[in-house]
């Protein structure tokens, strides 16, 4: 799943039956719902007629994509589709979960606890987001590439955590009363789904990201639902990485599900035909993928080390 888009109001061209609907994409024009992923609405009826009020908006847009959501993963439309995916737990019971795990998982979990990590709900109030904010600017690189929330201020980080006001959890893990990592997740329909999860570096060895994984699954059984989500597994040809690793080990699958394109133009319609909508990761060869992304890493290594050194 996506994040949201915090920059969508910027791209927003207009509103069709209730959805924002934005265009993305320079050459090939995509037309889109904007935070699809978060919205709790049911898929809309008639996505060919949707197709259509967008081509009468005049909007200038070669394709639209919508998906449906787990756990409705079986194609119940005629148009073309790509398979999709999400990196989601089964909810079927806490034990379940537990025993799905290895040992060194469960040996993490409980090594937090051990450690003097607590981990307890809590509200969205200006201590939490001052909190929030010293994770933010902890380091500057994460996962290979440069963290985009590195450097927001106060109000930004409170305005970004503060969407859907209605319908987020949020938990926190502390060290000495010290935020040292905090999870924001969002209900959608079935679906309990990480919108953020994230610590401070220096305490990672008490294993605090492995226990708000472990309170996460605890409320999705409490909240009766089906799946606990967190953003894709595979992105595109890229088959592995520390990240999806994670994920794996922590419980998440992959499961897949359709995404479809309804082409707008003649453009878009060649684009459909010759799978051009995968984008560069989907359409590159994955050894390729692979190897780019590792040079990125490293020189986003070399960086984040001269940053410290530096100060």
């Amino acid at each position: 799943m996506k994040k949201p888009d915090h920059r969508a109001d910027q791209r927003r061209a207009i509103q069709i039956d209730g959805w924002d609907i934005a265009v993305k994409g320079k050459w090939l024009k995509t037309a889109v719902i904007v935070d699809e992923d978060w919205h709790d609405r049911p898929i809309m009826a008639d996505p060919a007629g949707f197709a259509e009020k967008i081509v009468r908006s005049g909007i200038k847009a070669d394709i639209f994509t919508f998906a449906q959501k787990i756990p409705d993963c079986k194609p119940r439309y005629g148009f073309t589709f790509e398979w999709d995916n999400v990196a989601a737990i089964p909810i079927t019971g806490y034990q379940d979960w537990w025993q799905r795990l290895t040992t060194d998982r469960r040996k993490d979990v409980k090594r937090a606890e051990k450690q003097g990590i607590v981990v307890k709900r809590v509200g969205l109030d200006d201590e939490l987001v001052k909190g929030i904010v010293e994770i933010n600017n902890d380091v500057p690189f994460r996962q290979g590439k440069r963290f985009k929330h590195f450097g927001k201020d106060f109000e930004t980080t409170k305005r970004e955590y503060a969407t859907f006001p209605d319908r987020s959890e949020f938990v926190a893990a502390t060290f000495n009363d010290e935020l040292v990592a905090i999870l924001k997740m969002v209900y959608v329909g079935e679906l309990a789904c990480f919108l953020e999860i994230l610590s401070k570096t220096k305490y990672n060895d008490k294993r605090p990201v492995n226990a708000l994984v472990s309170k996460a699954v605890e409320i999705a059984v409490e909240t009766k639902k089906t799946y606990l989500t967190y953003g894709r597994f595979q992105y595109g040809n890229k088959k592995r990485s520390s990240f999806a690793d994670f994920k794996q080990r922590n419980g998440f699958e992959r499961i897949v599900f359709p995404r479809y394109y309804i082409p707008l133009t003649v453009k878009g319609r060649a684009a459909v035909r010759f799978r051009l909508t995968r984008g560069l990761l989907g359409l590159l060869p994955g050894p390729l993928v692979t190897a780019v992304l590792d040079v990125r890493a490293r020189v986003n290594k070399k960086l984040a080390e001269k940053n410290a050194s530096a100060g």
